[in-house]
Parts: structure tokens; C-alpha cells; sequence
């Protein structure tokens, strides 16, 4: 058994690909689907039933929180966290059981933004994965590790609203290997459609200047947590 842990907030037009392409990606392999309702306003929880995943849903409006609450439902031995934005193939879920058959600890996978993107939108996220993803950290998009080890380091650390996947990887570092899968996760690129690079810049510029002290609140993380969304024909 493995689970997929899907956290959301007003997803209900992404939902529905998220999890198909969940279904596909596990095919024969015994799994369970669950999303976690943080606090939607929109038709998120009623998809999420409605495509055969198991409902959990808290008042939290953090993506750690959510992440948690999916993991302490799940009986799987084996936990992917998968954003309700990204999509994810067989080569992800084979990739990530070949790596913990092998030894490692976890893992995650590139990125790559689906739709069109300006330039330097693309030349951001390039040098995220070159940089980012080449120190072995994980995009928290996409995660994986074993119920074990999840437990071991805690979980991820509810007192930060954003870079709690950073926390999480270099936890998990300490426990085995962290492997980056060179298959490509898809994932909505609607941050980079909807925020202006001066927007983006401005605020992990503001995050790295005031240290962990500016992601323990959503106060100055509206890029996150403000519930922009796009219900077009961007959607994956």
C-alpha cells in the first residue's frame, strides 16, 4: 500500500486532472488517495469524493498543517505528497519505489511548468532546478518517503507557512540518501502567469532577509496564500 497526500485549497478545477493522473501513475499498484480540505471555499472537497479519494478536512490554511493531516490518515507505508497543481506519471511512482527498495531515504523530482510562461519565468525556474533541486532538496510539489521515516523526523514543522519542504528534505538528509528523480513532474505555472517577476523576486527577497522569522506567520506570503487561481484553458 502506498499513499498519495494531496493537500488543497480551492482547487476544484485542477483537482480533477491531479487525481486522474495519481490514478494512472499507481496503476496496479495498491494505493489510496487523500485530500486534504484546508479550508476551501469552492467545490474542492465535493471533487475530491466525488473521483473516489478519501476526504480529510482541517481549518488551518497552512500547507504543512495540511500535509500532516493527510499523512496521519494514510495507511500506507510508503507516502507521496503531491500538490492538487502538479501532475505525476508511472515514472514517479516506479522511480520512488526503486529508490527506497535501493535505500534511500526519500526523494522528490524535477520541474517542470506547464502553459506559457513568460522568459524569465522560465529562466527562473531553470536556475531553481539547477541550484535548488542540485542541492538535493525536494520540491514540495512533489515528495516521497516511507511512513518510518516521516514519523522519525516529525513530519514537517507546522510552526513555518513556506520553505517547511527545505526543512523537510534536509530531515530527511540525516535519515539515508535523498534522490531527485530525473522525470519531470507537471506543474501549474500560473504563479509565474499571475505575479510579476518583481512581485516573486520582492518576496523571496524578503524571506531570505528576514530569516525564519518572515515564514513563521502568512503575513507578507500572500504569493503562497492569497487563493489566486485560474479556472481557464491553462489548466493542465
Amino acid at each position: 500500500m502506498v499513499s498519495f497526500i494531496v493537500p488543497a485549497y480551492n482547487e476544484e478545477f485542477e483537482l480533477p486532472r491531479t487525481l486522474a493522473a495519481i490514478r494512472d501513475a499507481a496503476g496496479d499498484q495498491q494505493h489510496e488517495i487523500i485530500v486534504v480540505d484546508d479550508a476551501s471555499s469552492d467545490r474542492t472537497a465535493a471533487v475530491a469524493a466525488a473521483a473516489g479519494a478519501k476526504v480529510v478536512s482541517i481549518n488551518r490554511r497552512q500547507i504543512a498543517a495540511a500535509r500532516n493531516a493527510g499523512a496521519q490518515q494514510a495507511r500506507g507505508e510508503i507516502l507521496f505528497f503531491v500538490d492538487a497543481d502538479t501532475r505525476i506519471n508511472s515514472l514517479h511512482v516506479s522511480g520512488a519505489l526503486d529508490a527506497i527498495a535501493k535505500g534511500y531515504a526519500g526523494g522528490s523530482a524535477r520541474v517542470e511548468a506547464h502553459g506559457p510562461i513568460p522568459l524569465w519565468g522560465r529562466i527562473l525556474l531553470r536556475t531553481f532546478c539547477a541550484l535548488y533541486l542540485g542541492m538535493k532538496l525536494g520540491a514540495g510539489a512533489f515528495l516521497f518517503t516511507t511512513r518510518k521515516n516521516f514519523e522519525a523526523v516529525g513530519g514537517f514543522d507546522e510552526t513555518l507557512f513556506v520553505s517547511e519542504e527545505v526543512w523537510f528534505s534536509l530531515a530527511i538528509k540525516k535519515l539515508g540518501q535523498f534522490t531527485i528523480l530525473r522525470e519531470p513532474i507537471i506543474t501549474s505555472g500560473r504563479k509565474l502567469r499571475m505575479y510579476s517577476a518583481g512581485q516573486i523576486l520582492c518576496r523571496f527577497l524578503l524571506i531570505v532577509l528576514r530569516g525564519r522569522r518572515g515564514v513563521t506567520s502568512r503575513d507578507g506570503l500572500d504569493l503562497w496564500y492569497d487563493g489566486k487561481r485560474e479556472t481557464g484553458s491553462t489548466t493542465i
